[in-house]
C-alpha cells in the first residue's frame, strides 16, 4: 500500500538493511524502490510473489535475486495480471448476486493506469468497505472473499513447477511462501525435486512451534530458509510487523548462495 520511497524509509526506521519488495505478480515498483533504498543505505533484493495453482488452491511462490528486465518473466507476469482482472470481474458478479453491488470497472481502470500494477481481492475489499458492506479489509475477507466464503472465486493459473522454471530461467530462486498458512506440506518434496530452493520459515504469522517445524522440514529437504514480515501497509493484522521478522546474516548468505 505504501509508495516505494515511503516503504524504504519505514524499513530503514525499523533497523533493516537488506529488504525485498514482493508485490503480487508484478515487478513494477522495483525501479522506484531501487532508487529509494539508496537514499537510506539499504540493499534491495529483486522480488515478486507469484501465485501458482495446485488442485484449485493458491500456492504462493516468492521469487528472489532474478533479473527484473527478463522478457519471458515479464510476459509471464503480464498473463498473471490478465487472469487477476478476469477473477476480479467474476467476484464482482458473485457479489452482485448477493445484493452487494460494487463498481468493478473503476478498480480495474485504476490499476491499468498505473502500468504493471496488480489487481486483486484487497481492492475488492476496499470497495466493499467504501460501499458500507464491510467494516474493514479483514472483515471483507472473513465474511465474503476468503476461501469458502460466498463471493470467493477460485483462481486459475500456472502449476508451481512452471513458476520455478520461469524464475530460474531469469536467474532467480523460489521460496514457498508462508507454508504454515497454506498447509500444503505434501507438495514440498515434489517441488524441492523440481528446483524449489527455500521455505519461508520465518513469517509474521508463524508461531515458534510452526517456525521450528518448517525449519526442520527445510533441512530434511535440503532447502534454505527465507523470511519476511508480509507487511502490506498500516492496516490489517500485519501493520506492525515490519522489522520484527528477519533473517540472520548466515541464513541470508545461505539463501543468496542458492542463486543459479
Amino acid at each position: 500500500m505504501l509508495p516505494p520511497a515511503a516503504l524504504a524509509a519505514r524499513a530503514a526506521q525499523a533497523g533493516l538493511h537488506t529488504i525485498s519488495i514482493t508485490d503480487h505478480d508484478t515487478c513494477a515498483g522495483l525501479a522506484e524502490a531501487e532508487s529509494a533504498v539508496r537514499d537510506h543505505g539499504l540493499r534491495l533484493v529483486s522480488g515478486v510473489e507469484i501465485t501458482a495453482i495446485e488442485d484449485c488452491r493458491d500456492v504462493h511462490m516468492l521469487a528472489y535475486f532474478f533479473d527484473p528486465s527478463n522478457p519471458p518473466l515479464l510476459e509471464f507476469l503480464d498473463s498473471q495480471r490478465v487472469n487477476r482482472e478476469r477473477r476480479v470481474c467474476e467476484i464482482g458478479d458473485r457479489l452482485a448476486s448477493l445484493g452487494l453491488n460494487i463498481e468493478v470497472a473503476p478498480i480495474i481502470a485504476s490499476t491499468r493506469s498505473a502500468a504493471g500494477r496488480s489487481v486483486g481481492r484487497p481492492q475488492i475489499a476496499d470497495a466493499l468497505v467504501n460501499a458500507g458492506h464491510a467494516v474493514d479489509r479483514d472483515d471483507a475477507f472473513a465474511r465474503l472473499l476468503g476461501v469458502g466464503r460466498p463471493a470467493y472465486v477460485a483462481r486459475r493459473g500456472p502449476r508451481p513447477e512452471d513458476v520455478i522454471a520461469i524464475v530460474r530461467s531469469a536467474g532467480g530462486i523460489v521460496s514457498m511462501a508462508h507454508p504454515g498458512l497454506t498447509a500444503q506440506d505434501h507438495l514440498i518434496p515434489r517441488l524441492a525435486a523440481a528446483g524449489l530452493q527455500a521455505l519461508e520459515v520465518r513469517h509474521s504469522d508463524h508461531d515458534p512451534a510452526t517456525e521450528q517445524r518448517y525449519r526442520e522440514l527445510a533441512a530434511r529437504q535440503g532447502l534454505a530458509v527465507s523470511g519476511g514480515s508480509d507487511f502490506h501497509g498500516d492496516i490489517g493484522h500485519r501493520a506492525s510487523t515490519i522489522g520484527r521478522v528477519t533473517l540472520s546474516l548466515e541464513e541470508f548468505a545461505a539463501l543468496e548462495a542458492r542463486r543459479p
